[in-house]
């Protein structure tokens, strides 16, 4: 068995951390996080604010 150097086990997580899979697997994970809290808020300011665009796009009811 062979004892790898800190600096190679960095790398070899760093490389698969930055990836391209990766980075779009977490970019549509917080843009759908995103939507879904602006969607189903019950704060009045954003509320009030997206309520014809809820009801428009996703068909969602508020009330």
């Amino acid at each position: 068995m062979t004892v790898q150097s800190s600096s190679s086990v960095q790398q070899q997580v760093a490389g698969r951390v930055l990836s391209v899979p990766v980075q779009s697997a977490l970019y549509i994970a917080l843009c759908s996080l995103t939507l879904w809290t602006i969607y189903f808020t019950t704060y009045p300011a954003i509320h009030d604010t997206t309520h014809s665009l809820r009801h428009h796009t996703a068909m969602v009811g508020c009330h």
